[in-house]
């Protein structure tokens, strides 16, 4: 049985038998896996305090004979979250971004930047005093940025002007790109973001989530922004929530 040891966040936990969970981990090397507890929910000596969602352990694990399921030998808790565990507000917020990053997938090369980035994020939701409700659609833009799918937003993509000294620019929900107001053409599905929404989604590329508690954008600020990011991820990463979970369309 292959065995390894790594670092991982807890994203979720069940019940499969009367005293066995399944776990949903992101582990620092391994990425998204699903592994089996046995005894999980007794157990007093190999995993005491840490099987709890949003946890931050160190997990041995190994595969079985014919490499079709992963079981934990033991875990460690490192680290566990408490006003999150407290709030169920900022719990949602913490399960959608989890149901955003499963549907999305971690591809194995880029499994240690969506740890950091989903610790950072808890890290967020834990600390901050104040959380606005759009943390969890930056959650999802930033997660397409780093995978690669995220819009340029400084220049127009039909005419190559940069945008910052324009007032309002237009996102084209079906090329998933930017253009100035003089690009935008009769018959555009387009979205007009102004300066501001553009500021805060550039922020977002760039920094990590830990910083995103200094963004406060207005009420319209935030909303071009949660516009633009819900048709990119509908229309070009064909994904919608609904019922608890994000689905393909």
């Amino acid at each position: 049985m292959l065995q390894w040891t790594d670092d991982a966040l807890v994203l979720r936990v069940g019940k499969f038998r009367e005293v066995d969970l399944w776990v949903r981990l992101l582990a620092r090397e391994k990425g998204l896996v699903t592994a089996f507890a046995f005894g999980g929910s007794r157990s007093r000596r190999r995993f005491t305090g840490c099987l709890d969602a949003f946890n931050l352990i160190r997990v041995s694990a190994g595969y079985s004979r014919d490499g079709r399921f992963l079981n934990m030998s033991e875990a460690t808790l490192l680290s566990g979250p408490e006003r999150l565990r407290r709030n169920w507000r900022r719990q949602g917020m913490a399960a959608n971004c989890v149901r955003f990053m499963e549907a999305m997938g971690v591809p194995p090369d880029n499994a240690g930047a969506s740890f950091s980035f989903m610790r950072g994020m808890l890290e967020l939701l834990e600390k901050e005093d104040d959380v606005p409700a759009v943390m969890p659609v930056l959650f999802r833009f930033r997660l397409a940025s780093e995978q690669g799918y995220a819009p340029q937003l400084h220049v127009c993509a039909r005419c190559g002007r940069p945008l910052e000294a324009e007032p309002d620019v237009h996102f084209l929900v079906g090329e998933g790109e930017v253009c100035c107001s003089s690009c935008r053409r009769p018959g555009d599905m387009s979205l007009v973001l102004g300066q501001e929404a553009l500021d805060v989604l550039g922020k977002v590329k760039e920094y990590s989530p830990e910083s995103w508690g200094r963004l406060h954008p207005s009420p319209e600020g935030a909303r071009q922004a949660a516009r633009l990011i819900d048709a990119f991820v509908r229309y070009h990463l064909g994904l919608e929530w609904g019922n608890g979970r994000f689905r393909s369309i």
